[in-house]
């Protein structure tokens, strides 16, 4: 597919993002098709086009279509500014300060449409604030197609297609880059870095998600630039977060975080864990549950947040568990205080909302009520919303080593057996033990009247 390109790349097989002109691939001389765009992302350009402005296909969706990939999602991008945009289209809303975009709503399709932006040095102080390490703020400054492709942050994503007339824009060898599988930053990759820590993450998440190598020049600076993520909101955190790894390819994307120095950044405390133990479990339980998260959305099954963040935050939640229970706490009190304190710190990197982060306490609460199935408990649990999700979790653990004395095994065979069934497995469980002996039940004490004292 890409071999068609060949003859338009630069002889010298190298990547010059700072050409004056792009490279012009007309139509028939690369796989894109016009059909192969979202009717809703065609529809814009049309609208925008037939009043007067230019407009484009750009960026991810186009590099995936060129890797025969499925876009998630379609950007436009025009020369039309943001209230232009919104004048065009009924069902249209201005989104974001930092840069300003219009979210279009085409049917059930949000098109996320962009004004062609410049550098930010060519702007005033109301358009374009920088902090003193060198962080955009604020990134209104609109130029023209050129400057547009220069502040885009991979070649890769600096594609731009036209598809009333098929023909794609290349502004800095971004097809070359696809044709050698290689993740390339344009401009200097430290100032980059500097202007959003974000790109370091995004870095991350595209060379996972491609199967792409990150450039040496591009990946030489995030290791010592990765702090500079502390300086990210913990709600901007929290939506990277979800796209890392709810994207189908987590397991690559966590190696490729790890590698960067970038994952302990996000998560610290579960990152020290797994530097601290030689035993390879902790590192072992992660893995396990993001492979399983590729795995269910490759099969187009659910992944809720809130299992995968409990999963990511299990290893301390165990260390702080284990260090309240040498205190003489009960486990349960334990589990309440361990859970607490591992949310509240990990908070300051990541704003959790409570919508995911009380469904992971519970998931963990969980882990202690589920060996108790005595009597009428098996009954009970299996009654409960966060059961299923806790019994996954319970699984995940067994699948990563940890000794559980069959109680996920016990748990499959009591959801798939019938009432008699059930009654069976629950009564197997009060068989005689300790020397053959039954443990002998309790009387209830009886009760002391209100009145007086016990």
């Amino acid at each position: 597919m890409l071999k068609k390109l060949i003859k338009f790349l630069s002889p010298a097989g190298k990547s010059h993002p700072h050409r004056e002109g792009p490279q012009q691939v007309p139509a028939g001389e690369h796989a894109l098709k016009p059909d192969k765009i979202s009717k809703g992302a065609r529809g814009v350009v049309d609208v925008l086009l037939d009043n007067g402005f230019q407009a484009y296909v750009v960026g991810g969706c186009v590099r995936d279509m060129l890797l025969n990939l499925h876009p998630k999602d379609f950007d436009v991008a025009t020369d039309a500014t943001p209230e232009q945009v919104s004048r065009l289209f009924r069902r249209s809303r201005i989104v974001g300060r930092r840069f300003r975009i219009v979210h279009v709503h085409m049917g059930r399709e949000v098109i996320e449409v962009t004004t062609f932006r410049a550098g930010h040095g060519e702007g005033d102080q109301r358009n374009a604030v920088q902090s003193d390490q060198g962080m955009l703020l604020r990134d209104n400054v609109f130029g023209n197609i050129l400057e547009d492709a220069m502040r885009r942050d991979f070649t890769v994503n600096a594609l731009y297609y036209h598809p009333s007339d098929n023909t794609l824009l290349d502004y800095a060898n971004g097809l070359e880059d696809i044709e050698r599988r290689r993740l390339v930053i344009i401009g200097d990759p430290e100032t980059r870095y500097r202007e959003d820590p974000v790109r370091m993450l995004r870095a991350a998440r595209f060379a996972a998600k491609l199967g792409f190598a990150i450039s040496p020049e591009t990946a030489a600076p995030i290791h010592s630039l990765a702090h500079l993520l502390g300086e990210i909101p913990p709600a901007r955190l929290f939506d990277e977060v979800l796209k890392l790894f709810l994207s189908g390819s987590a397991l690559a994307t966590f190696r490729q975080l790890q590698d960067h120095n970038l994952a302990g950044q996000l998560f610290p405390q579960t990152q020290a864990c797994i530097d601290g133990d030689e035993t390879g479990f902790y590192q072992n339980f992660v893995e396990q549950a993001l492979a399983n998260s590729d795995k269910r959305i490759r099969n187009n099954q659910r992944v809720t947040p809130a299992f995968l963040l409990a999963a990511l935050l299990w290893p301390p939640v165990v260390k702080e568990m284990a260090r309240y229970q040498g205190r003489n706490e009960t486990p349960a009190m334990a589990m309440q205080k361990a859970g607490g304190l591992v949310v509240s710190r990990q908070m300051e990197r990541i704003a959790i909302p409570r919508r995911f982060s009380q469904p992971m306490r519970e998931i963990w609460d969980l882990q202690l009520r589920l060996p108790k199935r005595y009597g009428n408990r098996a009954e009970h649990l299996v009654s409960l919303p966060r059961f299923r999700a806790a019994y996954d979790f319970l699984l995940l653990r067994e699948q990563s080593g940890e000794d559980l004395d069959g109680v996920g095994h016990w748990w499959t065979r009591y959801q798939e057996a019938d009432e008699q069934g059930r009654r069976n497995l629950v009564e197997a469980l009060e068989t005689p033990r300790e020397g053959g002996k039954r443990k002998r039940k309790r009387r209830p004490r009886s009760k002391a009247p209100r009145d007086q004292p016990a």
